[in-house]
């Protein structure tokens, strides 16, 4: 392995540190009788804590020794619900609920091996996913005296536990191996009977498995409402007699693929009205919509945990210049005000901010956002950001990790390429037996791309990426020529090994991804990078946390072991504390800035 000596660099306005101490995030905004809660994160300790929003002021709940986070399918999400007198939560550390008093310190409610995540309270009870080992199913667990009392089991998956005002009818999502939850799920009810248990549950919509249901409601009548994408996108749809029926809105995602439970992108506030947020060409919108649309987007481009009462619309927002904040909307002025968060790290005229990318690669097209450096270097070199999943998104908002390499003369491309979610159900099962192939196709056509329109040096580019988006970082440089590096962050480079160590939620992905690792023995080979090291000419940097059980760290060890037989300049770094995805603010800026360091030496080297 060869380590960076370079020279530390001069003192820069806009280091590491403030990159990732501007990373502080919100997630689970939620609102009850009691005020306004959300769950904030912030990179110096990477904990997780809730905080409590009334009458102008702030509060956080969780006391230190403890960190909101649910790790149910290793991604978590739901991580807390409203009671009548505070919160219940998971705790990070052992992954067990805790109910906890505003005014009190947190009580432990449920003690094993069991993980729990998407908390919903309900008629005095917790309804929760319950993770033990490989078996998931749904339950309710008594506030009084932590007892649990089995609500579904049966299909692989579970989501959204919903109970109807009423507390008559139990809604939920479902999905079975080898689908997931973005490709075909099913939406389930169950009716109450008259001891309190509940009867047989009943399929709604789902059953054909050709589309994928999220985020089920029931508005304040019993209707029921769920997303679905059987018309092409995420869209509102409300139960009928024959099934569901569409509710009038934009040909667009009203909710990005569900790899975290938890989620709220929309709220059904009557038959034919609801809130919600949406996206147009990857920017986000927000509006009051039924028979006409009331906008509420105004300066933002994000937003996500939506909630409403009589006069404020609150939702977790971004913009390209600002980050994520906690904000209430006036209904009727729509006057902006930020009750948490909204950092804005650099002044607004150094800010790069998001262009719209769409454009022609391999027989269809790709989509993205274009980072102008800030420099007068009028065709400065190239970072193209691949984000993970694979089937995810990125989004038009300002990322202080984008900002720290325009800040130093770097363009940056931050791809949606053919795969992602937010551009419909087509362009998502694009990636469906391509992933290695479309994927990187895109993430090399828009070098020329850009290249041909004078914005960048095409003989300056890098491609970095983190989980899946290492696979694409890797595959680029293993079966293309246009990169001068790269760098693989917990990125995947065997993906037949990766397939055999994985967890439940991902345990069929790679079939659908690439095909079946028997039959299709021959794509998998030719689409695995550790396979084709010796076709790797260019320096690779690589970062990999000891603890994940996603993508292990024998993987990155095998592939960097690869690259150094073939004399390839190799930089690896492991964060002994870190499991899939960074956390810890000191690794986090530890890790940007060996990358910089690492693309200068590169450029310093080639001349």
């Amino acid at each position: 392995m060869n380590e960076t000596h370079a020279s530390s660099p001069k003192a820069e306005p806009f280091s590491a540190a403030n990159a990732v101490a501007a990373g502080i995030d919100f997630a689970e905004l939620q609102l009850g009788v009691h005020g306004l809660f959300w769950n904030e994160y912030r990179p110096e300790d990477a904990a997780c804590r809730i905080w409590h929003w009334r009458d102008g002021v702030a509060k956080c709940l969780t006391p230190s020794g403890f960190s909101v986070r649910s790790r149910v399918y290793e991604y978590g999400g739901g991580a807390f619900c409203l009671t009548d007198d505070g919160v219940v939560f998971v705790n990070e550390a052992d992954q067990q609920l805790y109910r906890q008093s505003l005014h009190g310190e947190p009580a432990v409610l449920t003690s094993g091996v069991c993980r729990y995540g998407d908390l919903q309270f309900a008629d005095g009870q917790v309804l929760a996913v319950e993770e033990h080992r490989d078996r998931h199913r749904l339950v309710a667990i008594d506030l009084a005296d932590g007892s649990h009392h089995l609500l579904a089991e049966g299909a692989d998956f579970y989501a959204a536990p919903t109970l109807s005002p009423d507390a008559r009818r139990l809604a939920w999502i479902e999905w079975s191996r080898p689908d997931q939850p973005w490709t075909a799920t099913r939406l389930m009810v169950a009716e109450r009977l008259d001891d309190g248990g509940f009867a047989p549950p009943r399929c709604v919509a789902g059953d054909n498995a050709q589309e994928s249901l999220q985020q089920p409601r029931f508005d304040d009548s019993g209707r029921l409402f769920c997303l679905t994408d059987r018309g092409g996108f995420w869209q509102p749809w409300m139960e009928s007699a024959n099934g569901l029926s569409s509710l009038p809105s934009a040909a667009a995602d009203h909710g990005p693929a569900p790899w975290q439970l938890g989620g709220c992108t929309w709220l059904p506030l009557g038959e034919t009205r609801y809130l919600a947020s949406w996206s147009e060409g990857g920017f986000g919108r927000l509006g009051l919509c039924g028979a006409t649309c009331e906008d509420f987007t105004g300066d933002y481009s994000r937003f996500r945990h939506l909630a409403l009462d009589e006069h404020f619309i609150y939702c977790i927002a971004a913009s390209p210049i600002s980050s994520s904040a906690v904000i209430a909307i006036d209904r009727h002025t729509r006057e902006v005000k930020k009750l948490a968060g909204g950092i804005t790290p650099l002044p607004t005229q150094q800010i790069s901010v998001p262009q719209t990318l769409r454009y022609p690669s391999g027989s269809g097209e790709a989509h993205g956002f274009f980072y102008p450096a800030m420099t007068s270097d009028a065709k400065p070199p190239l970072v193209v950001f691949i984000h993970g999943g694979p089937t995810s998104a990125c989004y038009p908002m300002l990322d202080p990790r984008i900002q720290y390499w325009t800040q130093r003369g770097f363009a940056v491309a931050d791809l949606n390429y053919r795969g992602s979610s937010g551009y419909g159900r087509a362009y998502r099962q694009a990636l469906h037996l391509s992933w290695g192939d479309v994927d990187v196709e895109d993430a090399c056509a828009v070098v020329s791309h850009l290249a041909e329109r004078g914005l960048i040096n095409g003989d300056k580019a890098f491609i970095r990426g983190g989980s899946a988006g290492g696979y694409t970082t890797l595959c680029a440089l293993a079966f293309h020529k246009v990169f001068r590096a790269g760098a693989s962050l917990y990125g995947v480079s065997d993906p037949v090994a990766l397939g055999r160590a994985t967890h439940k939620f991902e345990g069929d992905y790679l079939d659908w991804l690439i095909g079946d690792p028997a039959q299709d023995a021959e794509r998998y080979a030719a689409r695995t990078p550790l396979l084709h090291a010796s076709n790797i000419s260019v320096p690779v940097i690589f970062f990999q946390g000891e603890l994940d059980a996603v993508v292990v760290p024998q993987q990155t060890r095998d592939m960097v072991s690869a690259l150094q037989s073939n004399g390839i300049l190799v930089e690896a770094h492991y964060y002994a504390d870190e499991r899939h995805g960074f956390r810890k603010a000191v690794n986090q800026a530890h890790a940007l800035e060996q990358e910089w360091l690492f693309y200068r030496r590169v450029m310093e080297i080639a001349g």
